[in-house]
C-alpha cells in the first residue's frame, strides 16, 4: 500500500475511535438537567441581574422546578413572564410589582462642592478621591455609573443628580450594585413616600453641604400619624408597610426632603 495512503487512513481511524470514544463519554458522563427546568428557564428573559434573589435565571428556574421559588419574582420579565412560568408551573402568578429609588436630592443647585474634580468621570473613580467632590460624603456624585449599567435606559443624570424614570425602570438591580455610595434601592412599587437622604451627619454639617438634606429635626416623626416615620442616627426613614401617603411628613419636613408619590 503506498505510504501516504495508508498515512491517511490511519489518522482516519483514529479521528473515527475518538469520535466515537467521545460519543460514549458524552452519554456516560452527561449532566442530566431537569425538564422542568429547562422550559422554565427557557421564558425567563436572561439578564441574570439577580432581581429574584437568586445566582441568575438559571438558579431562579432551578428553584421554581423544585418548588423552593414563586413565580413571578423576575421583575425584569414583568406578568409576561410570571403568567408563563405560572402556566409551566400549574399555579396562578403574578409579578411582584418593584422600582427603585435614589436616596439623594442633592443636584448641582442644591449641594455644595469641596473640589474640582479632573480624574476619571466615573462614581466609582471619584469616590476613591476622598470620598468624591461634593462636600456631603453620602451624596450622588453624579457621573453616571448607574446610567451607564441601566439595561432599559432607566436612568439619567439631571443637574448632576441620578433620577430613575419608573415607567422604564424594571427593577433588575444592577444600578444598586454599581453606585458607590448605595444610594439606590429597589423597593415595592406601592411604596409611598421616601427620604431623599443618606446622610447620618448632625443638622449644621449636613445644613452646610446641602440645603435638601435631612436634619433630623424630628418633625417629620410628630405629624405622621401611623407613626411610619422614624429618626435613627440623625436620618429619617420611612417604613413602606405603614406609610399610607397622606404627605404629613412632606409637609412638615424644613427642607423639603421627602418625596411622596400619589
Amino acid at each position: 500500500m503506498h505510504p501516504i495512503l495508508l498515512a491517511i487512513l490511519i489518522v482516519a481511524g483514529i479521528g473515527l475511535l475518538c469520535g466515537l470514544l467521545l460519543a460514549v463519554a458524552s452519554r456516560l458522563f452527561a449532566v442530566r438537567q431537569d425538564e422542568k427546568t429547562v422550559q422554565l428557564r427557557a421564558v425567563l428573559p436572561g439578564a441574570n441581574c439577580g432581581a429574584c434573589g437568586y445566582s441568575g435565571c438559571d438558579g431562579y428556574a432551578a428553584a421554581m422546578a423544585k418548588g423552593e421559588a414563586a413565580p413571578g419574582l423576575c421583575t425584569p420579565g414583568g406578568a409576561e413572564t410570571a403568567a408563563a412560568c405560572g402556566r409551566l408551573l400549574g399555579v396562578e402568578a403574578h409579578a411582584e410589582i418593584k422600582t427603585c429609588l435614589v436616596r439623594c436630592g442633592g443636584c448641582a443647585q442644591v449641594a455644595g462642592k469641596k473640589a474640582d474634580y479632573q480624574g476619571v468621570p466615573t462614581c466609582a473613580a471619584a469616590a476613591q478621591f476622598f470620598g468624591g467632590d461634593k462636600l456631603c460624603a453620602y451624596g450622588c456624585l453624579g457621573y453616571g455609573d448607574c446610567a451607564a449599567v441601566c439595561p432599559y435606559g432607566a436612568i439619567k443624570i439631571v443637574d448632576g443628580l441620578c433620577t430613575v424614570d419608573p415607567s422604564l425602570c424594571r427593577a433588575c438591580g444592577q444600578c444598586v450594585k454599581t453606585c458607590p455610595k448605595h444610594l439606590l434601592a429597589i423597593v415595592p412599587g406601592s411604596t409611598r413616600g421616601v427620604v431623599r437622604c443618606a446622610s447620618h451627619a448632625k443638622g449644621p454639617v449636613v445644613l452646610k453641604a446641602c440645603s435638601k438634606g435631612c436634619i433630623g429635626c424630628r418633625k417629620c416623626t410628630k405629624v405622621c400619624p401611623q407613626g411610619a416615620v422614624t429618626v435613627e442616627d440623625f436620618l429619617a426613614s420611612i417604613d413602606p408597610e405603614k406609610c399610607i401617603g397622606c404627605g404629613e411628613c412632606a409637609k412638615a419636613c424644613p427642607n423639603g426632603c421627602i418625596t411622596i408619590f400619589g
